[in-house]
């Protein structure tokens, strides 16, 4: 599988570890840990392969990380985003703002897996509730977007108003008066609920340009 200059650049940031082993999950960790493991066959024995992102970044610096572990042992790790060379493919890792965004397995041949989260996770706790109640799962990806979509649509009117005052601007296109004016609370509440919708689809691993480009990794 070809690779593009870009994919090259983070495979090299992948660097050798230490192999201490993997520290057990906590529940206090829901929201700041990704945990995520795919089981791939290494010189014929299955071996787990694990990702650990902490999202707040390493208590040393700060900087976010992804971590691969072998069979509960750290091997490799990298900044974002990261390409981890594995038996037959590579893991490929990618993060935004609101939590994950990608952390897949793909094979020489170019098939992919997702790789899965802990149970205990909020990740892991997201699946089994899609899993369990689909219907539900469903109606809350369907408001999430729904959210996300009223959100741009209200940054874009905000932002073409002072755009349009620009002198060069007016002078051509005219000025843009807002139709809407919502009250401050209002403004505060739908920011909250975009962060809740980017949220929901992060623990989901979805990603659309339009929707969620601004929050990217």
């Amino acid at each position: 599988m070809n690779s593009t200059w870009n994919e090259r650049r983070w495979a090299k940031r992948a660097k050798p570890a230490d192999g201490r082993p993997l520290k057990p999950f906590r529940w206090w960790q829901m929201i700041s840990r990704s945990l995520m493991s795919i089981t791939v066959p290494v010189q014929g024995r299955p071996v787990v392969h694990t990702v650990e992102v902490k999202h707040a970044g390493d208590s040393r610096d700060g900087v976010v990380r992804a971590r691969l572990y072998l069979d509960g042992h750290l091997r490799l790790e990298s900044k974002l985003p990261a390409r981890f060379p594995v038996e037959g493919g590579h893991i490929e890792v990618r993060v935004s703002q609101a939590g994950m965004r990608r952390c897949h397995y793909i094979a020489d041949d170019g098939t992919e897996r997702r790789l899965v989260p802990d149970p205990r996770s909020a990740e892991g706790r997201r699946m089994r509730f899609a899993r369990e109640h689909p219907t539900a799962s469903a109606l809350v990806g369907l408001v999430a977007v729904v959210m996300l979509i009223i959100g741009i649509g209200l940054n874009l009117l905000q932002v073409a108003e002072p755009i349009s005052e620009i002198p060069p601007i007016a002078e051509t296109v005219g000025t843009f008066r807002s139709p809407l004016h919502l009250p401050v609370w209002l403004n505060v509440a739908l920011g909250f609920g975009a962060v809740a919708a980017a949220t929901e689809r992060a623990l989901r691993m979805r990603y659309h340009r339009l929707l969620d480009s601004g929050a990217a990794t």
